[in-house]
């Protein structure tokens, strides 16, 4: 085939400005391609077996590989390879109507741009033609290197693998008329956690079959052949087969090959038109049966095994990256746009069929596009304990609410990995059943429960945080220890809450059984280090870790969970009946100040002890107590909402699509924590108390947690990390002298 360079004239699309190359018309142009496969009122293809249709899916697929490497090639950076290869597959779901497309691929986020171009989303951003796409590329405020929800059309972040899975579930569980499929490659299938999140969901939720994996088999991950490329075709259709999966669909480009390609994997550019033609028309009709069966109430994974880089500028894991050397001047990215080079009239043509499929472009009819509508709550059954009465269990206090939240909203999930009646929330079980397809009320079970039980904190989390993402209300709990296996995609999330263009309930987690409260158990259940995560995540700016002190707290600190917006709400309480130190009042005011002051003493010096985490205040007090009765005044305070102590230019809050902008004032800060001395305390990591510290202009010193052992009980266990009221006494007064 032979190309040429654009000239200035009407001739050429004014989305095409920027296109390098343009070809010659491939065969029987005339004849297939003259009016769009897509009709005009029409969202979809309407026969997969339809010659127009074909020829069109592998115009389409010619011109989402051809951007895909020239938006790459601007920058001599990105990951042209890996979609390269789907490209027929992914150019089948657009044609035959489906435009609701998630990846776990962050890799392929050049192709998926290159799709939101062709059907005009981007235009949501300014972006109206080739060279506009080629600019924001890898830029600020453009097109970000791997996906996000900043993009129009764009449904989920991708980035990290094993997380698309989730996102599909929960939008099929959410829109059950509506098919999700994602991609998902070699490496991602590596991952543990994929197949054992679906196996799970299909359990509790046999129903819902409307998510569609779509496996891009191309034998290479990013820089080596791929783990399961060793694998055959007879392996690997057992492979889901055992794994649940009852439609199982492959098609290899092997079948095709008349250029006696060596390997398993080969590149169905390089085949004769004709045996193109013939591949692309089993892909379109595989993937065909693959959409109707997902929809249909089977389980089905769809296969396209073609090798990695097929029709770019080089194959294998080398086509996987872009270097500085791989510009648009380089003659191997030249002579691979040339190859895949089309007409202005082609082009005209797969911009079309891409404006129609669907109903119109994906950033005007995504499901992620819309705000989803939840029913209100009503009243929550808060019930405000008598400060100094009977000990409390915060965790049970909140499960009350829970469990009214999930009666009001049938769309609210509560996920835990390792049993809500190991937290001190059995009641939410009770009110709102566990799923499983075994009826059984001694175990609160039920086919239509909505708690979530799977054992991976990656698939409780991963589901909990995909509905959120996609709307819903959500609730993950888990032991503080074992919450870190989750913490990647609720990372994922957050942080792409950060920059949605709409608005979507904050994703609240409970972590509970914090390390103080597992002496016995030793240090695999004492990782409070956990919480050093949430201290650096609170620079994001939408990240808000809440340590309420009580059983009241809990209440008030859910309750103001529940109305945020795009945040990451992370609520630490003890499951052990604890005193009640507080009123609704105070906690509500302690969200707004960051902290609140549950006991001052005057005396001759003042110490001020600001104390993260609930069980951490008894020796506070034992200590207080010790310094009064030298004369020594005391305040103790409760940080409840540590975010707001930073000061705003700590915080990248004004970056957030829902800026939160609200922090204590230096002088409202001075009223409470100035003193003779200052002590942060907490039972967790010390980072979480770096906001007080930055701002303290008193003598000060921390005291937290160190490492793990086994003990008998909290106090020794705090004893073995230095948290005791002798050592917080003799500190104290070491520093007022």
């Amino acid at each position: 085939m032979t190309a040429t360079t654009p000239k200035a004239t009407s001739a050429f699309p004014d989305f095409c400005e920027g296109i390098q190359y343009f070809g010659e018309a491939l065969p029987s142009f005339d004849t297939y391609g003259k009016t769009p496969a897509i009709a005009e009122g029409k969202t979809a293809i309407s026969d997969p077996s339809d010659a127009n249709a074909v020829y069109q899916t592998l115009l389409f697929a010619d011109a989402l590989r051809y951007l895909t490497l020239q938006v790459t090639g601007s920058k001599a950076s990105g990951h042209p390879g890996g979609f390269a290869s789907s490209a027929e597959a992914h150019a089948a779901l657009i044609m035959l109507g489906y435009k609701n497309i998630i990846t776990e691929v962050g890799h392929h986020a050049p192709g998926f741009y290159s799709s939101m171009f062709l059907d005009r989303s981007l235009e949501d951003m300014g972006i109206y033609n080739v060279q506009q796409l080629r600019d924001r590329f890898r830029e600020k405020h453009g097109l970000l290197g791997h996906l996000s929800g900043y993009i129009p059309g764009i449904l989920a972040p991708a980035g990290p693998l094993g997380q698309g899975q989730h996102f599909a579930m929960a939008a099929a569980l959410l829109h059950r008329d509506k098919l999700f499929p994602f991609t998902m490659g070699d490496g991602g299938m590596g991952e543990p956690y994929p197949m054992s999140s679906m196996a799970h969901f299909h359990t509790a939720f046999g129903g819902v079959t409307n998510f569609l994996p779509v496996l891009i088999w191309n034998g290479y991950s990013q820089e080596h052949h791929s783990m399961v490329s060793t694998k055959t075709n007879a392996e690997m259709l057992q492979y889901w087969r055992g794994n649940g999966f009852a439609e199982v669909i492959l098609i290899d480009a092997k079948d095709f090959d008349d250029r006696n390609q060596s390997g398993d994997y080969v590149d169905s550019t390089a085949f004769s038109f004709e045996q193109r033609l013939a591949f692309t028309k089993a892909v379109l009709e595989g993937v065909d049966k693959a959409t109707k069966s997902a929809l249909s109430g089977k389980l089905t994974v769809f296969i396209i095994k073609q090798l990695k880089g097929a029709g770019v500028h080089a194959r294998g894991a080398k086509s996987h990256n872009l270097y500085p050397k791989d510009t648009l001047d380089a003659p191997h990215i030249v002579n691979a746009l040339k190859g895949r080079a089309l007409t202005a009239e082609s082009w005209e043509l797969v911009r079309t069929n891409c404006e129609r499929a669907g109903g119109g472009p994906a950033a005007k009819t995504a499901v992620t596009e819309f705000e989803l509508p939840l029913p209100d709550l009503g009243q929550l059954p808060l019930e405000e304990y008598a400060v100094g009465g009977e000990p409390k269990v915060s965790t049970t206090a909140m499960g009350v609410l829970v469990g009214k939240v999930g009666q009001s909203d049938r769309t609210f999930l509560v996920t835990n990995a390792d049993g809500n009646e190991a937290s001190g929330i059995a009641n939410i079980n009770q009110a709102l059943k566990i799923i499983h397809p075994t009826t059984d009320d001694l175990y609160n079970q039920s086919p239509n429960g909505q708690v979530y039980e799977p054992l991976s904190e990656d698939a409780c989390a991963g589901l909990a945080v995909g509905l959120s993402l996609m709307g819903a209300r959500t609730l993950w709990c888990s032991y503080e220890s074992f919450a870190i296996n989750g913490l990647p995609i609720w990372q994922t999330v957050t942080q792409a809450m950060a920059e949605l263009r709409r608005k979507t309930p904050a994703t609240i987690t409970l972590f509970t059984a914090g390390a103080l409260e597992q002496g016995r158990n030793g240090w695999t259940h004492q990782r409070p280090e956990v919480e050093a995560y949430f201290a650096a995540m609170m620079r994001n700016g939408n990240v808000f870790p809440l340590f309420p002190p009580d059983a009241n707290s809990i209440q008030a600190c859910y309750e103001w969970a529940l109305t945020t917006k795009n945040k990451g709400i992370v609520i630490t309480a003890s499951k052990s009946p604890l005193p009640i130190r507080t009123t609704f009042e105070q906690t509500r005011q302690g969200l707004k100040d960051g902290a609140v002051v549950l006991h001052e003493v005057a005396g001759g010096k003042k110490v001020v002890f600001a104390v993260v985490g609930d069980m951490t205040l008894m020796p506070v007090f034992e200590a207080a107590t010790f310094l009064e009765n030298e004369g020594i005044g005391a305040k103790i305070v409760s940080i409840i909402n540590p975010r707001r102590l930073y000061r705003p230019t700590d915080v990248a809050w004004d970056t957030c699509s829902e800026a939160d902008g609200e922090f204590l004032s230096d002088e409202k800060f001075a009223e409470i924590f100035d003193g003779d001395a200052l002590i942060g305390v907490t039972g967790g990591a010390s980072g979480m108390l770096e906001p007080i510290m930055l701002r303290s202009n008193s003598k000060r010193d921390t005291f937290a947690w160190k490492r793990g052992e086994t003990t008998a009980s909290a106090g020794e266990l705090m004893a073995f990390n230095g948290l005791t009221a002798e050592a917080l006494t003799k500190r104290a007064i070491e520093l007022i002298h």
